[in-house]
């Protein structure tokens, strides 16, 4: 991706955050000094109409627009200033802020939620170069199957010996008939992604389009899988909030709403944390990727601790649950993802 489509990107996401977050600074002294509101006619009594909320100053120039778009892509009508450094260190106190009303002055969740996935998606897309495999990876990958395809193979003599003598014996097959079902879709599988043969079953129903299309055309499965997580994204909204929920069984003082918010801020700084992590190893200084498995339980600790103002043993406690139950509900987002794909 070159510089051009990352700008755009950028754009994008401002853009679509900034008309879910409307700005409530006062305007600067525009082109226009209007006495009634120009959208609805209604005397005007300060900087904005009290019956419909329009900015009473209008600017009619070329320059005023693109300086409202920079302001609008750039600034959030200056919340993003001071939102980002509340949600890297301060997390607990911004989400409890916004939860209680005092939200003038950052950027919603949601809002900073949808420009956090779209610069995570740049940055994916830059890294990854249009999405497409390099033509000596797809050997790699082909190759790397074929061995496990292969060693997959050589474990099923001796199994079905041993099944012969338990069947001898009069023992329980059971289980080592499942095993040998697996090790032979196991393989059936490798082979097919080694081989890129169009799979008809693997015997897991979710991953049989999947794989098959995988296998097929790898460079299209990835565009797909991408295309379908970025559509979807805020599916690990509504996924998470329930997880959250059991942190807090039937708790008077904390409600879906609290957790929701919890939630969307909280996905907000791991998106942007993936997306800074996958820029700085575009841009060759990949130790920085430590930083994926050290910030996230910190983040969520301080979250916890100051959003629902819990003991330093219990934001303990519900750090190590939390991690738990986000993993669950990336894997849930995840087979979801897969099944959309698969079906698409």
């Amino acid at each position: 991706m070159n510089e051009t489509q990352l700008i755009g990107d950028a754009v994008n996401a401002g853009l679509v955050a900034s008309a879910i977050e409307p700005s409530t600074d006062k305007a600067d002294p525009g082109h226009t000094h209007e006495f009634v509101c120009l959208n609805c006619a209604t005397p005007l009594i300060g900087s904005h109409c009290h019956n419909c909320g329009q900015a009473v100053h209008v600017h009619r120039t070329l320059g005023a627009f693109f300086h409202d778009l920079l302001h609008g892509v750039f600034h959030f009508e200056g919340k993003i200033w001071r939102t980002l450094p509340m949600l890297a260190f301060r997390p607990g106190r911004l989400t409890r802020e916004y939860i209680v009303g005092r939200r003038a002055s950052y950027v919603s969740p949601l809002a900073l939620f949808l420009f956090s996935v779209f610069l995570l998606f740049a940055a994916i897309q830059s890294a990854a170069g249009e999405a497409e495999l390099a033509e000596q990876d797809q050997i790699s990958i082909k190759a790397g199957a074929s061995k496990a395809a292969n060693e997959a193979r050589k474990e099923l003599p001796a199994l079905r010996a041993k099944r012969a003598q338990l069947e001898a014996s009069h023992e329980d097959t059971g289980e080592i008939d499942s095993e040998i079902t697996s090790r032979e879709k196991m393989a059936a599988m490798l082979h097919g992604v080694a081989t890129g043969e169009k799979i008809k079953s693997t015997g897991f129903t979710l991953l049989d389009d999947v794989v098959s299309e995988a296998s097929a055309n790898p460079n299209l499965a990835i565009y797909k899988m991408q295309s379908h997580a970025y559509k979807y994204s805020w599916a690990l909204i509504p996924i998470s909030v329930p997880f959250l929920w059991l942190l807090f069984p039937f708790s008077r003082r904390f409600h879906l709403y609290d957790h929701t918010i919890f939630v969307t801020y909280s996905l907000c700084f791991m998106t942007l944390l993936t997306a800074a992590v996958t820029f700085l190893g575009a841009l060759g200084l990949p130790m920085f990727a430590s930083l994926l498995a050290i910030a996230p339980p910190i983040h969520m600790y301080r979250q916890l601790r100051g959003a629902y103002g819990v003991s330093r043993l219990g934001g303990l406690l519900r750090t190590a649950a939390l991690t738990t139950f986000a993993f669950f509900a990336l894997l849930i987002f995840a087979m979801g993802i897969a099944a959309e794909t698969g079906a698409g």
